[in-house]
């Protein structure tokens, strides 16, 4: 404990003869020496911490009141002014920091006379806020799911840990795996599963006997006593593996089913051997990116606070003290709303299925076909004020985690694109108004499905004499703008981020090259804030550590690549790879920030049809690896985010992960053979319990039109403005960089990568339906409670969200066993008014082609 103290300055650590278990949680022993406090002191501190979601009398004489109060005692008024003038320079443009704390700031520095306070009232208020900054987050957020201080000796990474890890990550990656290609998707989210974790460990907690074994000095029991906060963590980020997938099983679809490649060589080995290449490839490239997407302050990753949130609702005793007059603890709000979001999901999933996707204009004059393209949730825009009442539409966008700018930022550009689609479809640009407005799939020049088979050699390559007699590939607009705009967003993004965050990339890029270097070199040495001065006193875990993984996944995906007919060079995959990790930076920056995930796997598609024309299969091989480059990535940094939260030590969160990791690897493989052999139709638009394979569906189009058909023909004969898209994107880079450094404050909420990636997100059959109503629920949660009603936002919002989500889950999971395998059905109009006229069709457009005749390019045109 000695050592403890001596590396780490202000943070005190739990009595050694503490019991860790949940039940202390809240009241560790922090051996905290307080001096003389003033009662003004003490409530300012209690106030600040009790805006944070914390009850103010539990924080009064808690534990973290009292330390902050101890590091006040000691502030100076210089001190003060370097830490905030610090403070300001990093926080100022932060889309995330309290914009009244920012003001507060700016007015304490310009001295006591401008802040028209009495000395004693503004030396408090400085120090107060100089003392928030260097020993707790800046973030109020972040601040309720984390404490100042950390206890190095509570359990952790525990054999029971292991053993719960690992059941709910196979039990999870099964039903996840098994429900991805449902749209829209269900799923046992980070929340379900640690709602399942907790009385597990509860359980073993007082029936495993404590029997152990030493290893290297330390004993390990198979109960070493309460199931403690850190343990819960450790579980749940193993858990965090299983609920995000493997989109790789996407992948095996497209190549397997007879509807899109039908490659019968597909089978267990190579999917075992590109599962794990894809997953370990994503956890190897996040390790990398530690230093970016963990380390800074700023990195506040929104999409992680629910989980902390209601851990720490699970494992805390709670004084029922009113928060705006509610006394309810968060354990017992989350199992009423769980019990309610799951008898009420019954009713838009089975009983009144209109509900769901509530298309209620169409309904007006169901064979109306423009009524259906605008207003439509099926076939149409979803240009509609109330579109659903289920929450798993709702929640699409994750509207309770996302910050409001997001949220905003993202809908307008939505909105923008769905106004650009409406104009080009009236103008019948590109023959798209003889299509569906918003499908993802290809079409060839009789507006049907365009026939694979009639263009490509029994290897899948082109048949160019045979492609000449047939048909190009024609897209809709909505598929069309989400290209174009797909492809200007990797290069907005990659310029915007160098002109606004030079600095963040260029100390990271020198910190990592030097852990390379030199591999003693701790990668806390350059972060000097609280969490990473509490953390450096664990052992670090070694960049190499993740650059062997790394390499070892990209040997398993050569071996699969070169032993069996994918027909797919190894060098396309190294471009590829080496090409997606570059924009892998900016994209995980980004993520980190605004809760958005930006997908690069369009950019791998382009790429990889240049290398390697006229192959379908091959191209999408290769941008497998461009879409882990974020999906697995992204996934596992913010796993890693979390733990830094959490002050888990970071050696076993490796550990933890690898093993999670290698389980899942295994499950999903065996749940997408399990559904392509148990569902019938599967992919079909009218499956009957809506496994539509949204994803595969794209996939497919991407890979006809960049893969088989090339980008050569795709640019020059059939879309030639899609090619300038990569210049417009840099481009406007420098202005929007511009504005924002001229009106920083008036800009400082609006982000042009947020806004062109709402212009992404047409071309699937996801449209405005899923977002307006989550922009309703994140104007009343993240921008309207969160500023009106903070303390009761910071204690109820992610265990709002949390519980409506894990309801959903074990509902849809029930029905879909106990009524949709039975193939149950209840038919009556609120189960067939929504998909009974053009809209629940799917095939309707704007132009009619007059039987026997085609569009677009004229035979002989083409090659």
């Amino acid at each position: 404990m000695a050592e403890f103290h001596e590396k780490m300055e202000g943070v005190r650590v739990g009595s050694k003869e503490m019991d860790s278990g949940s039940d202390d949680f809240e009241k560790k022993a922090y051996n905290v020496r307080v001096t003389t406090v003033s009662d003004e002191e003490r409530n300012r501190v209690a106030d600040r911490l009790a805006t944070a979601g914390k009850d103010i009398d539990d924080v009064i004489n808690g534990p973290a009141a009292e330390f902050i109060l101890e590091k006040l005692q000691s502030m100076t008024i210089d001190e003060s002014l370097a830490l905030l003038h610090e403070a300001l320079e990093y926080h100022d443009d932060d889309l995330n920091f309290p914009t009244e704390t920012l003001d507060k700031i700016k007015l304490l520095l310009q001295g006591q006379g401008a802040s028209q306070m009495d000395a004693e009232t503004y030396e408090l208020d400085l120090k107060l806020e100089a003392t928030l900054m260097k020993y707790h987050s800046p973030y109020p957020e972040v601040r309720a799911i984390c404490d100042p201080t950390d206890d190095p000796t509570m359990p952790a990474e525990t054999i029971r840990a292991y053993i719960l890890g690992i059941f709910w990550v196979a039990v999870g990656g099964f039903i996840n795996e098994f429900f991805s290609l449902r749209q829209p998707h269900l799923s046992l989210q980070s929340a379900v599963l640690q709602i399942l974790l907790y009385p597990c460990g509860k359980f073993l907690q007082y029936t495993l006997p404590d029997w152990s074994f030493t290893c290297r000095g330390t004993r390990h029991s198979l109960n070493p006593g309460p199931w403690t906060y850190k343990e819960q963590m450790f579980s749940t980020i193993m858990v965090n593996v299983a609920s995000g997938g493997s989109n790789f099983m996407g992948y095996v679809v497209t190549l397997k089913l007879d509807m899109f490649f039908g490659q019968k060589w597909v089978g267990f080995g190579f999917m075992f051997l590109m599962n794990f290449s894809t997953q370990f490839f994503g956890f190897g490239l996040a390790g990398m990116l530690r230093r970016w997407c963990v380390y800074p302050t700023k990195a506040v990753w929104p999409t992680v606070l629910p989980t902390l949130a209601l851990n720490r609702a699970l494992l805390m005793r709670e004084n029922k003290r009113p928060v705006h007059g509610w006394t309810l603890s968060r354990y017992k709000f989350f199992f009423i709303v769980f019990a309610a979001s799951f008898l009420y999901f019954f009713v838009p999933s089975f009983l009144f299925t209109a509900l769901s996707i509530f298309n209620w204009i169409t309904w007006l004059a169901p064979k109306n076909t423009v009524l259906a393209i605008v207003s439509g949730s099926y076939l149409g825009l979803g240009f509609n004020p109330i579109t659903s009442f289920d929450w798993s539409v709702l929640n699409y966008s994750s509207p309770l985690v996302a910050p409001f700018f997001s949220t905003v930022n993202r809908y307008i550009g939505t909105i923008i694109g769905g106004l650009m689609m409406l104009g080009m479809y009236w103008q019948n640009y590109k023959w798209t108004g003889y299509l569906p407005i918003n499908s993802s799939n290809v079409y060839d020049n009789t507006a049907t499905i365009y026939n694979l088979t009639k263009v490509v050699k029994p290897d899948s390559t082109l048949d160019e004499a045979k492609y000449k007699l047939y048909s190009p590939p024609y897209i809709s607009i909505g598929n069309l703008l989400n290209t174009g705009a797909s492809f200007a967003l990797y290069t907005l993004a990659f310029a915007y981020m160098l002109l606004t965050d030079w600095k963040l990339l260029s100390e990271a890029f020198r910190g990592f090259w030097k852990g390379i270097r030199n591999r003693k070199s701790s990668n806390y040495e350059t972060y000097k804030d609280p969490m990473s001065r509490m953390m450096s006193v664990y052992p670090e875990v070694p960049d190499w550590w993740f650059v062997a993984i790394f390499v070892i996944s990209i040997v398993f995906g050569i071996i699969a690549f070169t032993v069996y007919p994918t027909s797919a060079p190894v060098w396309g995959m190294i471009v590829i790879v080496l090409i997606s990790t570059v924009i892998m930076v900016p994209s995980a920056l980004i993520y980190s920030v605004t809760g958005y995930q930006l997908f690069t796997s369009s950019l791998s598609t382009l790429i990889a049809g240049y290398m390697i024309p006229n192959n379908g299969i091959a191209n999408m091989m290769c941008r497998v690896y461009g879409y882990n480059t974020d999906e697995q990535a992204e996934g596992f940094v913010s796993d890693q985010k979390m733990a830094h939260y959490a002050k888990l030590p970071p050696r076993a969160v490796f550990r933890g992960q690898v093993i999670a990791t290698l389980v899942q690897t295994f499950v999903t493989v065996g749940a997408i053979q399990f559904l392509m052999d148990s569902v019938s139709d599967l992919c079909s638009p009218t499956q009957a319990s809506h496994f539509v394979c949204t994803f595969p569906h794209s996939l497919y189009s991407a890979s006809l039109l960049f893969g088989v058909v090339g980008p050569v023909r795709t640019f020059n004969q059939l879309y030639p403005v899609l090619k300038y898209s990569f210049i417009i994107g840099a481009v406007a880079a420098i202005p929007c960089y511009l504005v924002r450094r001229l009106f920083p404050r008036q800009m400082k909420y609006v982000h042009p990568v947020l806004i062109l990636t709402g212009i992404a997100r047409w071309g699937s059959s996801y449209n405005l339906s899923y977002y307006t109503p989550g922009l309703y629920l994140s104007f009343v949660f993240m921008f309207f409670i969160r500023r009106r009603y903070l303390s009761w936002w910071t204690k109820y919002n992610y265990i709002l969200t949390s519980g409506l989500s894990a309801g959903v889950a074990f509902s849809g999971i029930l029905i879909f066993v106990a009524l949709t395998l039975p193939k149950a059905q209840l038919l009556w109009w609120g189960n067939t008014v929504s998909t009974s006229g053009v809209d629940g069709a799917r095939k309707a457009a704007l132009f009619k082609l007059p039987t026997g005749t085609t569009f677009g390019l004229a035979a002989g045109s083409f090659e």
